[in-house]
């Protein structure tokens, strides 16, 4: 197992109390295993992802555990962390096309990168020009200043420097936002050959769009205000999500040749609520279609199928029930 998380939590301090981004959340990323994060804005995915590489000022880590490659991270400690940073976490900012340093060409600025974490970057030099060629780069972008490329090529520059020191567990947030479909799509294919040539053991994926998850994800992971929602292989995800926040998300998704007037996009009634403050029991439960009175519970995050976790009382009613349907996709309706 390469990442193991338990009971994490992450803490945002501002002048109206403490803000619960991630509220206790468990899971594990195997080898080679590409994750997928998803939840609406603001449900804590960048919050998690950016924390498992650095805490911010206003982050506090509250609590739980992280182990990578059965090490123990200590994310809780920004200075601890710098042995690991880069090495065997790395992560793509969510604006990574305006990450780069507009005052320095892109190989002056890696090579102040990789001589922060020890590493002499002639040794590297001609291992980076050869990544750099292989997601389409020209070798003369290392003489480039960031401003002097396009989006898609600053995003891929960005990759290349993520990954140059062969990070076992890789972050990607928002990845493929304010980009084009075309380089959306050849953006998440480089996600999948990295992995696949060994420069990443692992990665996670951070965004609100499930279509781009289902085309390059192993798995996904969708969370809600805090919480985790439910986890299964891609294609369960998609095509049999046992959670209606899940089952909601999927049907706020356009169809492919289907007019508006023909098949009208439903939203999720209501809006989540404060992370200030946040309810007792199943923090969908105000929003869901099936919500009853065990929902002022919370519910656990647990295995009702083989590699298919969820924290829903309705679909664990239902699943030890013999011969009874698993939650019904009316929310989709």
């Amino acid at each position: 197992m390469s990442v193991r998380v338990e009971d994490l939590k992450i803490y945002y301090t501002t002048l109206r109390g403490e803000v619960k981004a991630v509220d206790g959340v468990t899971f594990s990323i195997g080898d080679g295993e590409i994750m997928g994060l998803a939840g609406e804005s603001g449900c804590g995915k960048s919050t998690l992802g950016n924390g498992l590489v650095f805490l911010e000022g206003r982050m506090r880590h509250a609590g739980g555990h992280v182990q990578l490659d059965g090490q123990p991270l200590p994310i809780g400690d920004s200075r601890a962390m710098e042995a690991f940073r880069l090495r065997q976490v790395s992560i793509i900012p969510q604006y990574a096309m305006s990450a780069l340093n507009p005052t320095r060409k892109i190989g002056r600025m890696t090579a102040d990168l990789l001589k922060s974490r020890g590493v002499d970057y002639r040794k590297v030099l001609e291992e980076f020009k050869r990544r750099v060629r292989l997601v389409g780069l020209p070798e003369d972008v290392l003489d480039r200043y960031p401003f002097e490329l396009s989006g898609g090529m600053r995003q891929r520059a960005t990759m290349v420097i993520s990954t140059l020191l062969n990070p076992s567990l890789l972050i990607g947030d928002e990845v493929t936002s304010a980009l084009d479909v075309s380089t959306q799509r050849a953006v998440g294919e480089m996600l999948m050959e990295f992995r696949d040539r060994g420069y990443v053991k692992s990665t996670v994926v951070i965004t609100h769009d499930l279509s781009i998850l289902a085309q390059i994800a192993d798995s996904i992971l969708v969370m809600y205000a805090g919480k985790l929602a439910e986890k299964a292989g891609t294609a369960t995800i998609v095509n049999n999500p046992l959670h209606p926040y899940t089952q909601q998300l999927l049907a706020s998704l356009p169809e492919v040749g289907l007019r508006y007037d023909e098949a009208p996009l439903l939203g999720i009634p209501g809006r989540p609520p404060s992370l200030l403050d946040p309810p007792k029991g199943c923090r969908f439960r105000e929003r869901c279609p099936f919500a009853f009175d065990k929902c002022v519970e919370e519910p656990p995050f647990v295995e009702l199928r083989p590699g298919h976790e969820v924290a829903c009382w309705k679909a664990l009613q239902e699943a030890q029930v013999p011969g009874g349907p698993m939650v019904a996709q009316e929310a989709a309706r």
